[in-house]
């Protein structure tokens, strides 16, 4: 399992990071785990399959 930062995740999807973190607030993307200034981190797979059901539903 690879994990994530939020601002590699909003890099990969090409949107905000405050966007990411809205996203798992929504818990439409869900954190492992928590860095250590408590920042979620997120699976890189997760993170390729959100992203395509999103493209798939019209975008992100």
């Amino acid at each position: 399992m690879s994990l994530m930062s939020v601002s590699e995740v909003a890099e990969f999807l090409g949107v905000q990071e405050i966007r990411v973190e809205r996203l798992e607030r929504e818990s439409l993307l869900i954190a492992k785990e928590k860095d250590g200034s408590g920042k979620p981190l997120f699976d890189r797979g997760d993170v390729e399959r959100y992203k395509t059901l999103a493209e798939r539903l019209g975008g992100i």
